[in-house]
C-alpha cells in the first residue's frame, strides 16, 4: 500500500476515480514493480498524460489571438516544463501516494523533481483513461493552465537561450554553444547538466530534466554572469 490512501488523493482533486486500478498505475514508480511485475508501472500513462497536456496547453493559448506562435510556444514550455510540474505535484502532495521500493524511497524518491512531475503527468493520462476528456482538461486548467500569469510576471516564459545569443552576437560577434557535461539518473528519469561557451569561455552551467531545459537553465545563469539583461 502507498503510505497514504487514495480517497485523500481523490478528495484533494475532486475526481473519484471510477476504475482505482487505473489510479493505483498512475502512482507506481518504476521501481516499484521489481521482477514479479505484479504492477504495472505509469510510464505509458505518463506519455499518455504528456500528449494530453500539451493539446490542453495549445487550445487553451491558441485563444490569444494577439500572440505570435514564437510566444506561445515560450508560454507552452513555461506551463508545462518539468520543474513547473513538479511544483504543482508537490503541492498536490502527489509524492506522499506513489508506490515506489525501499531504495528509491530512501535515494529521496518521492521529492524528485523528475519522478513528481512525471507523476503528475501520468495522472493526467489516467484521468483521461477514467473521466474523458472534459475532465482532464479541467484538472490541466485547475491545477496548471491557471499558473500562467504568474509564470509570466516571474519571466518563466523567456527563452533565455534566444536572448543569450543575441546579446553574444551583439556585444562578442561569437554565436554560443552548449554541451552535456553530466548526466544523472536512469534513463526515464535522467537530470542533466549543460555548459554554455562563448568561444573557449566557459560562462555557465545549469540543470534540467531534458537537456533543453538544462540549455536554457545554463543560458539564464550564463545572462546572469555576464550581466546582461
Amino acid at each position: 500500500m502507498p503510505p497514504q490512501p487514495f480517497s485523500l488523493l481523490e478528495k484533494s482533486i475532486h475526481i473519484s476515480f471510477r476504475n482505482k486500478d487505473v489510479l493505483a498505475q498512475a502512482l507506481t514508480h518504476r521501481s516499484a514493480t521489481g521482477k514479479s511485475q505484479k504492477h504495472k508501472h505509469n510510464e505509458r500513462f505518463e506519455f499518455l498524460g504528456d500528449a494530453v497536456l500539451e493539446l490542453v496547453a495549445t487550445e487553451y493559448l491558441f485563444s490569444f489571438q494577439e500572440k505570435s506562435e514564437g510566444e506561445l510556444t515560450n508560454w507552452r514550455a513555461a506551463l508545462v516544463n518539468g520543474k513547473q510540474l513538479a511544483v504543482v505535484s508537490r503541492e498536490l502532495k502527489i509524492g506522499d501516494f506513489l508506490f515506489m521500493s525501499r531504495g528509491e524511497e530512501a535515494s529521496g524518491g518521492r521529492d524528485k523533481d523528475s519522478t513528481l512531475a512525471n507523476a503528475l503527468e501520468a495522472i493526467i493520462g489516467a484521468i483521461f483513461l477514467d473521466q474523458g476528456f472534459e475532465v482532464a482538461r479541467k484538472f490541466c486548467f485547475d491545477h496548471i493552465l491557471i499558473r500562467l500569469q504568474g509564470l509570466l510576471k516571474e519571466g518563466k516564459h523567456r527563452d533565455f537561450k534566444s536572448v543569450f545569443q543575441e546579446k553574444s552576437q551583439e556585444l562578442l560577434g561569437i554565436t554560443p554553444h552548449y554541451k552535456v557535461i553530466a548526466e544523472h539518473g536512469p534513463d526515464h528519469e535522467k537530470e542533466f547538466t549543460s555548459l554554455v561557451c562563448i568561444g573557449t569561455e566557459e560562462v555557465a552551467k545549469g540543470s534540467g530534466l531534458s537537456k533543453q531545459e538544462a540549455e536554457q537553465a545554463a543560458a539564464k545563469a550564463g545572462l546572469k554572469a555576464k550581466g546582461w539583461k
